[in-house]
């Protein structure tokens, strides 16, 4: 290899910072190396919350966040999923209580299609029908705060716990409850997806005709 391809290879090699999305402080998440930016399209970070925050006591909150836009020295991110730790999940059962959870996918008001997985621990063994009850009250709330919010302002409610307080605050009523947490969220598509998805959803059906 030649003098200059070595110089040429050297100063293409560089790090990048990783930035968290403008709704976390375009936080630095931590860098990473790369000889061309087109190979940190689509690179993964997770971090905990704490990381972000500085506050040790919300590590049990980890997020992840997914390169989307690269600069001559920085990789700005997306935010793909939140997940409650599961250690810090498993600290929550009793023995003799019920655990309550659902899996909800709702479309915000800006098109983002999202999965929520919240969970309810009781205080105790709850019955067939109160477990029903208390599921169909986080799935009424979750698709309410949905119809309601952006994505950005629906990440917020779940991380804050403002939905699950929500749940904690109707769901109490059927059955006494210790805790309610969001355990998960998930993006499952952006905008331009949903809509892509809706229109060959429409292709299918004008097609799919039968002609006599």
């Amino acid at each position: 290899m030649s003098e200059r391809s070595v110089s040429k290879q050297k100063s293409s090699d560089r790090w990048y910072s990783i930035i968290a999305p403008e709704q976390f402080d375009r936080s630095e998440l931590g860098s990473t190396f790369a000889d061309d930016p087109e190979k940190i399209y689509g690179r993964t970070v997770e971090v905990t919350l704490g990381d972000i925050t500085g506050d040790q006591g919300e590590n049990n909150t980890k997020l992840t966040f997914k390169v989307n836009d690269v600069t001559s020295d920085a990789a700005y991110t997306e935010f793909i999923k939140h997940e409650l730790a599961r250690d810090y999940l498993r600290s929550l059962i009793r023995r003799g209580a019920s655990k309550i959870d659902a899996a909800i996918t709702v479309r915000t008001t800006d098109d983002y299609r999202v999965q929520l997985q919240p969970v309810a621990f009781t205080t105790k063994k709850a019955d067939r029908s109160q477990e029903q009850a208390i599921r169909r009250v986080m799935i009424d709330l979750v698709e309410d705060a949905a119809d309601e919010r952006t994505f950005a302002d629906l990440i917020d409610a779940a991380i804050e716990g403002q939905l699950s307080s929500a749940i904690y605050g109707e769901a109490k009523t059927i059955y006494p409850l210790r805790r309610v947490e969001v355990k998960k969220l998930t993006l499952e598509a952006r905008p331009e997806e949903v809509a892509a998805e809706e229109a060959a959803a429409v292709d299918v059906g004008e097609t799919d005709v039968a002609v006599e």
